[in-house]
């Protein structure tokens, strides 16, 4: 076989592996759409990536056998040995709760090569078809200016996530007007370059993009963070999606696509459950008259207590429980007590079940996760919709860790922060009892009438300190019902 023969069949097989890549990624989607076959989507997304990297590595080789310079087949060496051995050291140490700044941080990473790649494409002049100068010159600049608004939009919403930096949303004068000039400009400067590819428009438009990239996630209010970490995962499947289009590659912009439309649809839900406008979250409209939350909370009155021993007696005389979980259970890592009393309350013939908001902790789904990772039954873990209408009707209702999602000022507060956000109505049952190491307001700084509430009181301390306890007082207290049959 000659060279030319052999170039040819080893780019064949490679195209064809990425589409056997592109296939796996859209099957590990369908995967992570259900609880029950996440396992086999993540099977599906790392058999991808590992498909995906060997035609990689097998196109690189090829070129350098071909009389390419060795130096970037070792460079590729290099960087997937000393990436993967970064990132399994990290992903080994990072908890779950750690996990929403994490993620946010590795968007900034596919961000910044989205910035580098259009560089690249521009300094490296590459021979282009004289009818697609333009559209290449369009890839270069619109590929950099998505990838550098990612960067620096993922890198603040990690100092938030991890409170390096306050979560209260940034407000400068005209900040719309800031962000409209932005884009116009991006707009004007992106006619700019097609027409004259002048290596300072590229500059300008890579300090602009950064700027905006920081503004935009700086602007928005710490209640809306899940929302600017899905769409940050967006953004870096559309800056991917760009990438691809400038190295020519089938895979990148599949993939980029994949992860860009889903995760805009999943912002768009999760804007849609907590009745807000998508636009006006992405832009920094939300939260901004947000309480600072400890002198607004004192504001509100007493609070009454109870203790573990009490709320012991409360769940064994209750016919129904709902437990309501927010990051306070993943700080805690309290998943474990939690599945552990489930099944205990259950054994005793309560009926118990978990109430979930869209929006429950730092990340899309943080909460489903920990409680999947307990082994919690997920036929009883319910979303809020399903659940809103049955607290009337619920004996007790444990708020471990949770505080926006539960907040009454959303539904009866129309001067609120938060008016108009649904939220899970747990102030209409019986008896509430919020697990709270303090009294101050949530990661919205908007403080919480539900403590003060006649039919709530305050269980303080760390949440798996006093789920334990819990556990110990209920195993003294004798069964006062038969089992429920369960289905």
């Amino acid at each position: 076989m000659t060279t030319e023969a052999l170039a040819g069949s080893v780019a064949s097989a490679a195209s064809a592996a990425y589409i056997v890549a592109a296939l796996l990624f859209i099957l590990a989607l369908a995967g992570l759409s259900r609880h029950e076959s996440a396992r086999g989507g993540i099977v599906y997304g790392i058999a991808g990536m590992a498909v995906a990297m060997l035609a990689t590595l097998a196109l690189v080789i090829q070129s350098t056998v071909d009389g390419g310079a060795p130096i970037g087949l070792a460079v590729l060496l290099v960087a997937v040995v000393l990436g993967g051995a970064i990132g399994l050291w990290r992903t080994a140490r990072v908890e779950m709760t750690g996990m929403p700044q994490f993620i946010a941080l590795m968007h900034s990473f596919v961000g910044l090569a989205a910035v580098l790649i259009g560089w690249n494409g521009h300094l490296e002049d590459a021979p282009v078809a004289a009818d697609l100068v333009g559209v290449h010159r369009a890839e270069i600049f619109i590929g950099v200016f998505i990838g550098a608004v990612t960067f620096t939009g993922s890198i603040v919403a990690y100092l938030k996530l991890s409170a390096r930096m306050k979560s209260a949303p940034l407000v400068l004068p005209g900040r719309n007007g800031l962000n409209i000039a932005a884009l116009v400009a991006f707009a004007g400067l992106t006619v700019w370059f097609v027409i004259t590819p002048q290596m300072w428009l590229l500059v300008i438009v890579t300090i602009v993009a950064l700027l905006l990239g920081w503004h935009l996630v700086a602007s928005i209010g710490g209640g809306d963070m899940p929302v600017v970490v899905s769409m940050l995962n967006s953004y870096s499947g559309w800056a991917a999606a760009a990438a691809g289009f400038l190295l020519n590659n089938d895979l990148l912009i599949v993939t980029g696509a994949l992860v860009g439309s889903s995760g805009a649809y999943l912002s768009y839900i999760m804007c849609k459950a907590m009745n807000r406008s998508f636009l006006n979250v992405i832009f920094g409209g939300y939260g901004i008259h947000a309480s600072t939350g400890k002198d607004g909370q004192e504001e509100l009155g007493e609070a009454r207590e109870i203790t573990a021993a009490e709320t012991t007696q409360l769940l064994a005389e209750a016919k129904s429980v709902v437990i309501t979980p927010g990051f306070g259970m993943a700080v805690a890592q309290a998943q474990y007590p939690v599945a552990e009393l489930t099944r205990q309350l259950r054994d005793r013939g309560v009926e118990v079940r978990f109430g979930i908001h869209p929006v429950a902790g730092r990340l899309p789904g943080h909460m489903n996760v920990l409680l999947a990772e307990a082994k919690v039954p997920y036929d009883i873990v319910l979303e809020m919709d399903e659940i809103n209408e049955d607290f009337p009707d619920t004996s007790v209702v444990l708020v471990i860790g949770a505080n926006d999602t539960v907040n009454p000022a959303a539904a009866e507060e129309p001067d609120s922060p938060i008016a108009g956000m649904p939220v899970l109505e747990v102030w209409k049952a019986e008896e509430v009892v919020v697990f709270k190491r303090s009294m101050a307001s949530g990661y919205a700084g908007v403080p919480n009438p539900l403590f003060h509430r006649d039919n709530t009181r305050m269980l303080f301390g760390d949440a798996r300190d006093r789920l334990d306890d819990i556990l110990r007082e209920l195993a003294e207290v004798p069964e006062q019902r038969q089992p429920a049959r369960r289905a």
